[in-house]
């Protein structure tokens, strides 16, 4: 007879005492869908992408990663050191088609991978405050990663994201405000049109940095695991240099990853800039108001 599963408690301050679940039929989506609702919501979920075997291989290979916790809580755990490095499944996920397929049709041919990290939310946890990824000036939390004018965050999660285990949170259309309110330097505890995803595990959450987001607490009696990728394209480059990768840690990498993990200082920027330079196009599909339709 299995044991009835424990009864998992937070700080009442820590809980929020309401849930929009969000009922959106990803799977069901186009790629001009895909890619409208990611540009105007906010927010796209790519269910169950990542087969059972991988994430099997990925929880053994990350089983013993060092881990440390957070300022608030000692049942927020992060790897100490970027999971690519440690786990060859993760690393070869970098070029996994299903995510990266997707990217090329929004950001173009030539993509940055900037960053991979682990999370080990225990039973117990407090929810993740409402933030976002991405500070123009950069900041301590982030570095100058952040200030890529146009980052993606890819969220793959390894474990089922029910109600009681942590599940993820935002505010639709937030990325888009001009008002002060939207500052990328504020928190929030919550808001009252937030909206909250439960998924399957394998599941990717695909944000723009900007984007208000956050998790509820993890009221489970068993712990959530989630990769973070960083992505951009390669034109958006950090306004101040940021460290590059170590050369010795480049030679491992898988040859599916290779073509994102770029220098991380790789940018378009050009100051001198002419009102007629030569060669200018006459179209471009990026940028077409109908890259929302399909056909």
């Amino acid at each position: 007879m299995s044991n009835p599963p424990k009864t998992i408690t937070v700080h009442p301050d820590e809980v929020i005492g309401f849930m929009n679940l969000d009922t959106t039929d990803f799977a069901g989506m186009s790629r001009a869908e895909q890619i409208r609702h990611l540009e105007v919501e906010g927010y796209l979920v790519l269910p169950a992408i990542l087969p059972a075997d991988v994430i099997l291989e990925i929880k053994r290979e990350m089983r013993h990663a060092e881990m440390l916790h957070t300022s608030y809580s000692t049942a927020q755990t992060r790897a100490v050191q970027q999971p690519q490095w440690q786990s060859r499944a993760v690393a070869e996920l970098i070029g996994f088609a299903p995510i990266t397929n997707f990217l090329h049709q929004l950001m173009g041919p030539d993509i940055v991978f900037t960053r991979g990290f682990f999370q080990r939310t225990l039973p117990g946890s407090p929810g993740i405050s409402m933030h976002t990824d991405g500070q123009p000036h950069g900041s301590n939390l982030f570095g100058y990663e952040g200030s890529c004018p146009r980052l993606l965050r890819v969220l793959i999660y390894l474990d089922e994201l029910t109600p009681a285990r942590a599940p993820f949170r935002l505010i639709p259309r937030s990325h888009l405000s001009f008002h002060a309110d939207a500052s990328p330097y504020i928190r929030y505890k919550s808001h009252p049109e937030e909206i909250t995803l439960c998924l399957p595990a394998g599941s990717a959450v695909l944000i723009p940095s900007l984007l208000f987001h956050g998790s509820h607490p993890n009221l489970d009696d068993q712990p959530r695991e989630l990769l973070q990728f960083g992505y951009r394209p390669a034109w958006a480059g950090p306004i101040q240099p940021v460290d590059e990768w170590d050369p010795a840690l480049l030679a491992t990498v898988p040859e599916v990853a290779r073509p994102y993990l770029q220098r991380l200082n790789t940018t378009g920027y050009v100051y001198e800039q002419q009102h007629k330079p030569e060669g200018m196009k006459s179209d471009s599909e990026g940028i077409r108001p109908s890259r929302w339709r399909d056909g």
